[in-house]
């Protein structure tokens, strides 16, 4: 059974920072690019930057590049989303999934990110 669960997000005053992660299971995770998304108020959930699955190669949404980095670590089979820098329209639930741009299984939970001004 494929799983997705995230976890890390949380109340944080603009500025601020979080580090966002992904446990992934039932596939074989380093085989298949990453990506994190999100989902803000009135939006449909958008790509927020993706990597290779051995790490080679990222690529980052216009809004996410220079305050966000994504990471992955393939013998725990997690990927990371480090947000600096955050603003209140970074609010939104975040979630990961593999595929380059495309998400190619079932959504997990998510993880809510809310920024205060």
């Amino acid at each position: 059974q494929v799983t997705l669960v995230e976890s890390g997000g949380g109340v944080v005053q603009s500025g601020g920072s979080l580090r966002l992660s992904c446990v992934a299971s039932g596939f074989i995770f380093q085989s298949y690019d990453m990506a994190w998304y999100r989902q803000v108020p009135g939006k449909e959930r958008e790509l927020v930057a993706s990597i290779t699955g051995g790490a080679s190669k990222t690529q980052y949404s216009d809004f996410a590049k220079g305050r966000f980095t994504i990471s992955r670590d393939n013998f725990a089979r997690k990927v990371f989303l480090q947000m600096n820098n955050l603003n209140v329209e970074d609010t939104g639930r975040y979630y990961c999934n593999a595929g380059w741009t495309v998400p190619v299984l079932d959504w997990g939970q998510g993880t809510q990110v809310t920024v205060s001004s």
